[in-house]
């Protein structure tokens, strides 16, 4: 194999195994910093290995037993400083007993499995601390797609346009802070569960978002954001099969991305719902996206708010034509997330869908409400959303300025020319 071609490879098999070699190594150390350490050293390893001697058939295992060897020097070297050094010699005969790296691996995995649940724990070890709340939501996004999507730092920087100075020091620091912190490398168990699940499904949900609406830029989306967040989704939907929320929010990506192909023009324009050519929404993500919705339904009767969002675009994904949405069950779904998870922006996706189920003059004074409120001084949707309703309602003059309100506090420059455009549109109206 080719160098160039063999690299590819690895960095394909990278990205998948990352997270299941860390969470080994993680286990081992019970430091997410060593353990990406170590992890790293083994990919090096690899790098320098498999153009000469081809890829292994399991390079997941290959990879885990190089890191795992070099977690267990690390501790030999520790162990050995404090006086250790019998226990450690112990341990490493047994470690080394088996003489090949995959026989090596199989027989690592067999006692992994007897004695803490499988692989699958480690993953879901490695999630819940890499999402733990003692870190910023900024913070947990970086980490987590550094120890669960393996990928680079700039890789990162890229994803969310900041330098790459900056997302470096936000790792560094988030591994220190768990350190510090002394948080253990476990899933957390009864009433904390619940806390920390949450911190986990925010983190994924952030990254969707980002993606799916990015907060600054030349492009509107970012689709391998968005990606990497299902794949996170769905991977914790496999660990954790009983958990509605999980599944709520899986289901909320798989019907959001299904409409990426019909969200931008060819020039890279945006293009709004309701003038999307539904004939160009994924009908696999849509369907993966409704039987993850029955699941979080049937798995909890009390729908949390990732499943009622779920909820409300699926009355968009069963909409064949933009007329045919039910715009009156999409209220009746933001009033109880607003029950459940109350919000300035709920608040305002509430008054848009009443504005769509009853009219824009049943839906302005919702909007004029929330302009007191000061988590919305700065988020350029209450203007869009505003000039909006005027412009139905013939107030021309009034909608054009709040475009070009909404035009100078975003930040992202293709949403800033469709809100200059559409402020255009109503000087010639």
């Amino acid at each position: 194999m080719a160098r160039h071609d063999a690299q590819r490879a690895i960095a394909a098999i990278w990205h998948i195994e990352a997270a299941t070699v860390i969470g080994a190594v993680a286990r081992i150390v019970r430091d997410i910093g060593l353990a990406e350490e170590f992890a790293q050293d083994a990919l090096v390893a690899a790098l320098e290995s498999w153009p000469k001697t081809g890829i292994p058939d399991n390079p997941g295992a290959w990879l885990t037993t190089a890191a795992k060897r070099r977690a267990l020097d690390h501790l030999r070297h520790e162990q050995i400083a404090a006086g250790k050094a019998a226990d450690v010699a112990r341990e490493l005969d047994f470690q080394y007993e088996v003489a090949s790296d995959e026989a090596a691996a199989a027989h690592e995995a067999d006692l992994d499995d007897a004695l803490h649940g499988g692989v699958g724990d480690d993953v879901l070890r490695l999630i819940f601390t890499a999402c733990h709340p003692v870190l910023s939501p900024e913070a947990r996004c970086a980490l987590t797609l550094r120890v669960m999507g393996g990928l680079a730092t700039d890789e990162i920087a890229r994803a969310y346009l900041k330098p790459e100075a900056t997302i470096a020091q936000r790792i560094v620091r988030a591994k220190r802070s768990l350190t510090a912190a002394h948080v253990p490398f476990e899933v957390p168990r009864g009433e904390s569960l619940a806390g920390r699940l949450a911190s986990v499904l925010e983190v994924i949900y952030l990254i969707f978002n980002e993606g799916y609406a990015a907060t600054s830029g030349g492009d509107w989306m970012r689709p391998a954001l968005c990606d990497e967040a299902l794949r996170l989704g769905r991977v914790l939907a496999g660990l954790m099969p009983d958990e509605a929320e999980v599944f709520g929010l899986v289901a909320l990506m798989e019907i959001q991305a299904s409409r990426f192909a019909a969200r931008l023009s060819p020039n890279g324009e945006p293009i709004l719902l309701q003038d999307q050519d539904r004939n160009r929404w994924d009908a696999l993500l849509i369907r993966r996206g409704l039987l993850a919705l029955a699941r979080a339904e049937a798995l909890h009767a009390d729908a949390g708010p990732y499943t009622l969002q779920a909820a409300i675009a699926a009355c968009h994904a069963r909409a064949t034509r933009a007329e045919d949405t039910d715009w009156a069950r999409i209220v009746a779904l933001y009033d109880l997330l607003g029950q459940r998870n109350p919000s300035p922006v709920v608040a305002l996706n509430r008054a848009v869908a009443v504005s769509m189920a009853y009219g824009a003059a049943a839906a302005l004074p919702l909007v004029d409400a929330l302009h007191a409120n000061p988590q919305l001084q700065a988020y350029h949707l209450l203007p869009a959303v505003r000039g909006d309703l005027l412009m139905r309602l013939g107030r021309y003059d009034e909608a054009r300025a709040d475009f070009e309100r909404a035009a100078g506090l975003t930040r992202n420059e293709r949403e800033r020319s469709l809100l200059r455009a559409r402020a255009e549109g109503c000087s010639r109206a």
